[in-house]
């Protein structure tokens, strides 16, 4: 990757604050797909399947 210019980083701060709530949903998302890809172990598997039943249940 590039480096980035000085306006787009001013655009992706002020994007940023404006929108709190979505990035913490983004980070909170890549951060979970990433623990399955790398690290989750069968019993990790296991446990995440009960609760994203449990999840759907209730949406």
């Amino acid at each position: 990757m590039g480096k980035i210019s000085e306006a787009k980083k001013r655009a992706n701060k002020k994007w940023d604050e404006k929108n709190k709530n979505r990035k913490k949903y983004l980070v909170y998302r890549s951060q979970a797909k990433s623990f399955i890809r790398r690290f989750a172990t069968q019993e990790d598997l296991d446990e995440l399947e009960k609760l994203i039943a449990e999840k759907r249940k209730n949406l």
